[in-house]
């Protein structure tokens, strides 16, 4: 599997798949499970939910670290790929960690439908 490299080529696949609604699911499910009070309307438009996902991530960051850390680890994101990015600009940081949770999130829903 050869995950898409921007937000906008992520959603494409997603829709063009029929998985967008599965992609929203599976992050409810994992906010939920790392108890951050996050639920993505299952319609929601995939800027809104851009928006509102880096808005989270970033409050996480700056306000929750322990918080922030135990959704990358109920997500999955690669510690590696987390190690890569630049931790300079704040703004710039929850961008790119919102990238990767929404990456891990494709990854889990695209496995899912391709073996199941």
């Amino acid at each position: 599997m050869v995950l898409p490299s921007t937000f906008d080529a992520l959603i494409q696949e997603a829709q063009q798949s029929d998985l967008y609604t599965k992609f929203v699911e599976q992050l409810n499910k994992d906010f939920l499970l790392a108890n951050i009070d996050l639920d993505f309307d299952l319609e929601i438009l995939p800027t809104s939910l851009k928006v509102m996902l880096h808005e989270v991530v970033y409050k996480l960051i700056q306000q929750k670290f322990a918080e922030y850390l135990n959704v990358l680890y109920i997500i999955d994101v690669s510690e590696d790929k987390i190690k890569q990015l630049d931790g300079s600009d704040m703004f710039k940081l929850s961008e790119d960690v919102t990238f990767l949770i929404c990456q891990r999130e494709w990854q889990k829903v695209w496995f899912r439908k391709m073996y199941s």
